[in-house]
């Protein structure tokens, strides 16, 4: 059997082969910027949200630092408190949230997926958040993964989001990026010439991420709540 490494050596390869090669890095410093948590936690602080959502809990990494709000944590696998997948619990859920933070399957499709049904259960003054949204080279991203340290193309999810007229999309710059979706009319609506976000690759990310995800740095955030 292969090892881990392995495997993500040999998808490596298989990316640079057949999908997409390209060589340049952004310079996002992550280790000067906040935690993922400690945005959240501030967030809910200041908008005094009672209810949390998180999908994706892996041994409850941001769950267990999330304070002061009933939770409800859903991972097919490990941590939070449902074990099922997004899709199952979406089918089922009848509650509706304050913040909901995505940090699930790390791949365009299924992040669409979290992000539409996220939409019908967030409170109109609420807030959707999500993970690695900004890789800083090919590597992060590629599909199939082939790094450790992976985001997954959930910034196609973004560039996507930003194109649509009913929500309000940002993405911070900290801790490998955390997109932000309001409930509300787009503010700064993307004009991209696709129809197929999937397709998008790496070097369109390189070259146009802040128009394409909206940038906004940490102080900023708490503003757009206005």
């Amino acid at each position: 059997m292969l090892s881990i490494k392995k495997i993500y050596q040999l998808n490596y390869i298989f990316n640079l082969i057949f999908k997409e090669y390209f060589k340049k890095k952004l310079k996002f410093d992550w280790s000067t910027k906040p935690k993922r948590f400690d945005i959240i936690n501030k967030i809910i602080d200041k908008n005094n949200y009672q209810s949390y959502l998180e999908i994706g809990c892996f041994d409850d990494e941001t769950f267990s630092k999330v304070a002061g709000v009933n939770k409800v944590g859903v991972d097919p696998v490990s941590g939070g408190t449902i074990r099922e997948t997004s899709d199952i619990f979406f089918q089922k859920n009848q509650e509706k949230f304050d913040l909901i933070f995505i940090d699930g399957l790390h791949e365009y499709e299924q992040v669409k997926k979290d992000i539409e049904n996220s939409l019908k259960f967030i409170n109109d003054n609420g807030v959707i958040l999500l993970h690695d949204c900004l890789p800083v080279k090919i590597r992060e991203q590629m599909m199939p993964r082939s790094h450790e340290q992976w985001t997954g193309d959930v910034w196609k999810a973004i560039v996507e989001s930003r194109t649509l007229q009913n929500r309000d999309t940002y993405t911070c710059i900290a801790d490998q990026g955390i997109g932000i979706i309001f409930k509300r009319n787009n503010r700064n609506i993307l004009k991209i010439d696709t129809n197929n976000f999937k397709r998008l690759r790496f070097k369109d990310y390189y070259f146009h991420n802040k128009e394409y995800m909206n940038l906004v740095e940490v102080e900023k955030v708490y503003d757009l709540f206005k």
